[in-house]
């Protein structure tokens, strides 16, 4: 499916008409000790380093799915054998695009409760391809190049500032030069049944995001009914700001609202 030049250039800035808030069932007592993570676009699951380190730390099992972000068909399944690896309920999470792949995922009986963090929460019927469409005036442009092959990266030379601006330079470097291809057959795919609809949620919004605008994320969270944490940070706010993601998961983990 081929985007227009306009859309590739408007990665974070969309319009979403209103939607009424999904009413959500009360979490289930106890504490879920599985969580799965789940990257976006233009990057692997090295990222979530930081954030494995310290959920180990204390006491989670955690699993990284190594998305190849081709396609959301292709993403949805790596992340369902991930959870099925799992020998337990479920906390799915997911950065960026990686909010279209939990919402999708999402509905996997293991998976009793969602994080979005600085990520896309689709409807249904949506995909990052219809909630940037409509762009709204002055919104910040990501420096997506234009497609090769079918695939997209950004450019490297204004990676950080864009996506890491709170990153070490020397990390934002490594994450620029280690960019993974995001196919743009990935944003085009629509989600059918949003886990957010019948599944708790919570939301960590990105204060300082330039990928995905906070307004944005604030009326996704609202949409979604989620538990809404904001945080000054960047779009690689999972990289910057482990310890603030760390305690959304783990408040996720233990059902508090």
């Amino acid at each position: 499916m081929k985007l227009n030049s306009f859309a590739l250039a408007s990665l974070a800035a969309f319009g979403m008409a209103t939607s009424a808030v999904a009413s959500q069932p009360g979490p289930n007592p106890g504490i879920i000790k599985n969580v799965v993570l789940v990257h976006g676009g233009f990057v692997d699951g090295s990222g979530w380093s930081k954030v494995y380190q310290q959920l180990k730390k204390d006491g989670y099992n955690v699993s990284i799915v190594q998305n190849p972000t081709t396609s959301l068909a292709d993403d949805v399944a790596f992340t369902k054998r991930a959870i099925a690896r799992m020998d337990g309920p479920v906390v799915l999470v997911g950065h960026s695009y990686g909010g279209v792949v939990i919402s999708e995922a999402g509905t996997d009986p293991k998976v009793e409760r969602l994080v979005y963090i600085a990520a896309f929460a689709p409807d249904a019927g949506e995909s990052v391809q219809s909630l940037i469409a409509n762009p709204p005036p002055g919104a910040p442009a990501p420096p997506i190049l234009p497609p090769q092959d079918g695939f997209l990266f950004l450019d490297s030379a204004k990676f950080a500032d864009s996506f890491a601006a709170d990153v070490t330079p020397e990390e934002a470097a490594l994450m620029a030069d280690s960019q993974v291809p995001w196919g743009v057959n990935a944003l085009a795919g629509s989600v059918s049944v949003p886990a957010w609809k019948s599944k708790p949620s919570w939301y960590l919004v990105a204060k300082d995001d330039k990928m995905i605008p906070p307004p944005a994320q604030r009326q996704m969270a609202q949409r979604a009914g989620a538990d809404v944490k904001e945080v000054a940070g960047s779009h690689a706010i999972y990289v910057s700001q482990p310890q603030a993601v760390v305690s959304l998961i783990e408040q996720a983990a233990k059902g508090a609202r």
